[in-house]
């Protein structure tokens, strides 16, 4: 006598196939009801039925029954033209049941049912629209963001021989971009970077910082001077802006091999030093410059500061959006006295706790744009020792002060 197996072996060899299949339709049948059940209108539907139940209840015939109205125009908010038409036509059924029952005449029935089906259709077309909206919203984020990784394009967290890290927050709502503006790139002069504050907000202050990006970026690479690289963005924006217009900006270089950060202020708030012992002190410049695209009216060229950067420093750039935010009782942020808080041998760890306390600040909400870019510059035996916050005042054999 054979075995079982053996004469069925056809059976065997097509139960696995059957099982696939019987698996894909259950799963089929499972997102098709998980999306049914996400585009269904609940609270409409539960709002007509509960206006249908204390008109059974109480039987006050036209006094309830206008409310139906109320499920479709609320499916209008959340629900696609499928969901308002569902929810308005079992209003209708529900409110000519109803009518009939507690024999309301004729013609206030059919006023009251028109009233119901001109609801729903109304609230059809607003759904559509809303639809139409939220996808021209969505197509405007993706070209906000789009337009930001080519503007502000995103920078690694180590550049030459420094440790980097960069915080930018728009203040315009749905907003990927504004009028700040940075930028941090190695060149064969050096690491170079920029941060910037374009007078001005909206379309036209983006078209100034991609200008000033622009025109940074090409020079960094050509120009062996970092004055000339600011030369080169102030004839740029002598051609091209207004009268009233400029931009405040720090602009630093960092020659290879020498020790020593190169900065020109160019009427930009004074950047933070921290020293590898945690002091932190703003560079000041030694000769005031003004911004740029105003030279040609203040006369006066930009100056260079070099100081020394060793081993363990930080330097943190930002814009006065970060200075300028202030709490419920006008207290302007207090940035230095955050920095020297949280200040570590991670730059990244360091911005994100200074714009938590930067929100936390504001209460949730900057008011201007800001941008906040810090290096650091480790110790060749910090390889592979694990970030610690760097307690001011402790010792350190690097020197404090400029």
């Amino acid at each position: 006598m054979s075995h079982p197996r053996d004469l069925g072996d056809d059976h065997w060899a097509v139960r696995p196939f059957s099982n696939r299949v019987a698996g894909t339709r259950a799963s089929a049948r499972r997102r098709a009801f998980a999306q049914l059940a996400a585009g269904t209108p609940v609270l409409p539907v539960l709002i007509v039925t509960l206006i249908a139940l204390v008109d059974l209840v109480g039987g006050a015939g036209m006094i309830w029954l206008p409310l139906l109205a109320a499920g479709p125009a609320l499916a209008a908010t959340t629900n696609g033209p499928r969901g308002v038409l569902s929810v308005g036509l079992l209003a209708v059924a529900l409110g000519a049941t109803l009518g009939v029952r507690d024999g309301i005449p004729a013609h206030e029935l059919a006023a009251v049912l028109s009233a119901l089906v001109a609801v729903t259709l109304a609230s059809g077309l607003a759904g559509v629209l809303r639809g139409r909206r939220e996808r021209v919203l969505a197509a405007v984020r993706s070209v906000a963001e789009t337009a930001q990784h080519a503007l502000l394009k995103p920078v690694p967290s180590t550049v030459g021989p420094f440790q980097v890290a960069v915080r930018y927050s728009a203040a315009a709502a749905e907003a990927r971009i504004g009028g700040d503006l940075y930028a941090l790139i190695p060149t064969p002069h050096g690491v170079r970077l920029i941060v910037g504050d374009v007078r001005g907000k909206g379309l036209p202050a983006v078209g100034t910082a991609a200008l000033v990006l622009g025109v940074f970026r090409e020079a960094a690479h050509d120009e062996p001077d970092l004055l000339a690289v600011v030369d080169r963005i102030e004839r740029s924006l002598a051609r091209n802006l207004g009268h009233d217009d400029f931009v405040t900006a720090v602009v630093a270089g960092y020659p290879q091999a020498s020790g020593h950060l190169e900065v020109v202020n160019c009427g930009h708030t004074p950047p933070l030093m921290v020293r590898a012992c945690g002091s932190v002190t703003p560079v000041e410049p030694a000769h005031p410059s003004p911004p740029l695209g105003l030279r040609a009216l203040a006369g006066q060229a930009p100056s260079l500061h070099a100081l020394p950067f060793a081993d363990g420093d930080q330097l943190l750039l930002y814009t006065d959006g970060v200075t300028e935010a202030r709490d419920h009782g006008r207290a302007f942020y207090p940035l230095a006295e955050g920095l020297e808080r949280h200040v570590s041998h991670e730059p990244a760890r360091t911005l994100d706790a200074l714009h938590d306390e930067l929100l936390a600040h504001v209460g949730g909400r900057l008011h201007d744009d800001a941008a906040l870019l810090l290096i650091r510059k480790p110790a060749a035996s910090e390889a592979g020792v694990p970030a610690e916050v760097t307690a001011p005042g402790t010792a350190s054999e690097a020197r404090c002060g400029l």
